[in-house]
């Protein structure tokens, strides 16, 4: 692949300027019209060191409004970013509608580095799987992937080290861990070629830049970005006409999703209770024994993400107290879940809820979480059927992330009647300190019980997978659930813990 490049290629300086300068007149006019129409893009630079990188990204930026981008330098990482999965670090990056980020260098750079051992395919399939998921589920949601690979001849990367050694290395910039990388030229170069080729989609394709000669590759890459810009703006403009209303899914029409009568719900047995004096002993017990196991997390640096879903009413907040209640505030945290502000509506839905993500080793317990998108957001028409839809592989994909990053993954449905829910709707209203606990939404989401019931079964049906499985927990009996929950995140943690 990178050995049939033509590296000969070359524009002169007379004739360079004349062809930047209207480059850079279209690349102004271009950023403004992407602002204004909200399109997100994400350009991303590899190459080979002494590519002449750094200079061809400033030439790059310089027409751009400095208002319009950000940009980002894939360094090692910091001592936060290490406890966290390697693509943590670039979700939280993800530009906002109508915004730029520019990455020099990027997750591809650190995958090599962090992740992958020389002729170690199997690591490197793994983590390319991850960026694959990555680049398509930002290319859904709207988002213009331009992905840029510098590309020199070994010859040319020799001359150019000498001439920087010369002048005592002043432009050349290596951290420690890449000194292998960058000196390893035929050793890195399959490995190289394999992440091209495998990563290479019409939703993120590779431009292949050739850049012995910088004048040439700027060029090359000005017009790629705006060829690849003016497509999209042509897409999302015609989509703006033609689609003259949200292509909402109609409530008669929910296809795919099982029969109440053969429901995963249905099925549940809600009779299930607990006497107060059984209670009291096994909550005492997995209290204490989360407790020490809360230490050993921290010792072997294991993440654990607990995920609270239920029914309005079915006893979430009650039944986090007591599975927190003995554990070291400083090394596990709640993240209460609402509708999202218009930054974090700004970006793509799972963005807010990676920036939540525990560091290894401590605990974070989610009440409510982004399975929001495939109910809430599906069941109130807040999203398109295409949307909701496609968030069932987007959901698997990161918490597929997540435990290849040898996270815990615990996900709880706290299941009630529409009788236990009425009652304690009552309750709550009757009772002056626990007034502020229902709402009129409350009242109004049970109005729509029979279609969240729909949307939960199919949430538990195609988001159960073997990584990160789904528990029901019969909550009639508050006590019950209290003691299901816990013994579940008690026998996941020891279980990790022995393997």
């Amino acid at each position: 692949m990178l050995e049939k490049v033509d590296l000969s290629k070359r524009i002169d300086d007379g004739e360079y300027k004349d062809l930047v300068d209207k480059l850079e007149i279209k690349m102004g006019e271009l950023q403004r019209k992407s602002w204004k129409m909200q399109l997100p893009i994400i350009v991303v630079f590899e190459g080979w060191h002494a590519s002449g990188m750094s200079d061809i990204i400033n030439r790059f930026i310089l027409p751009m409004d400095p208002r319009g981008f950000r940009f980002h330098t894939a360094t090692s990482p910091t001592d936060e970013e290490k406890l966290r999965p390697l693509l943590w670090r670039f979700w939280t990056k993800v530009p906002a509608r109508g915004q730029v980020a520019i990455f020099d260098r990027s997750w591809y750079r650190r995958a090599i580095i962090e992740h992958i051992e020389k002729n170690n395919g199997k690591g490197l399939e793994r983590c390319l799987q991850g960026i694959r998921s990555f680049e398509r589920q930002l290319a859904d949601d709207g988002y213009l992937i331009i992905k840029f690979f510098l590309h020199i001849s070994k010859e040319k990367q020799q001359q150019r080290f000498k001439e920087l050694e010369k002048n005592n290395g002043d432009l050349f910039i290596v951290g420690e861990d890449e000194v292998d990388y960058a000196n390893e030229y035929e050793t890195y170069l399959y490995t190289v070629e394999k992440i091209l080729e495998n990563t290479d989609s019409f939703r993120a394709p590779w431009t292949i830049v050739e850049a012995n000669n910088r004048n040439f590759a700027t060029v090359k890459i000005m017009t790629a970005f705006i060829s690849a810009m003016e497509d999209k703006l042509k897409e999302v403009d015609h989509k703006s006409v033609t689609e003259t209303t949200v292509d909402l899914f109609p409530k008669e029409d929910l296809p795919g999703i099982p029969s109440l009568k053969t429901s995963i719900l249905a099925r549940t047995d809600m009779e299930k209770t607990i006497d107060k004096k059984e209670y009291k002993k096994k909550k005492k017990d997995y209290q204490e024994r989360l407790r020490h196991l809360q230490y050993e997390l921290l010792k072997r640096q294991i993440p654990v993400v607990i995920i609270y879903e239920g029914w309005d009413a079915s006893g979430k907040g009650g039944n986090i107290r007591r599975l927190a209640h003995r554990l070291n505030p400083r090394l596990y945290s709640v993240i209460p879940i609402g509708a999202p502000n218009d930054y974090e509506i700004s970006r793509h839905y799972l963005w807010r809820f990676l920036k939540e993500i525990p560091p290894a080793g401590r605990i974070a317990i989610f009440d409510r979480s982004w399975y929001g998108r495939v109910m809430v957001e599906r069941v109130e028409q807040l999203c398109t059927e295409n949307e909701w839809k496609r968030a069932y592989r987007e959901i698997n994909e990161f918490e597929a992330m997540l435990t290849d990053w040898n996270a815990v993954v615990v996900k709880f449905w706290l299941h009630i009647d529409q009788d236990t829910q009425f009652e304690r709707f009552q309750k709550r209203s009757a009772t002056p300190h626990k007034q502020w606990k229902i709402t009129q939404e409350d009242w109004r989401n049970r109005e729509n019980w029979d279609a969240y019931r729909e949307a939960v079964d199919e949430m538990l049906e195609k988001t159960s997978t073997t990584y990160a499985p789904w528990t029901i927990v019969e909550a009639n009996d508050k006590k019950y659930a209290r003691i299901k929950a816990m013994k579940t995140v008690t026998e996941a943690i020891e279980e990790k813990l022995k393997n």
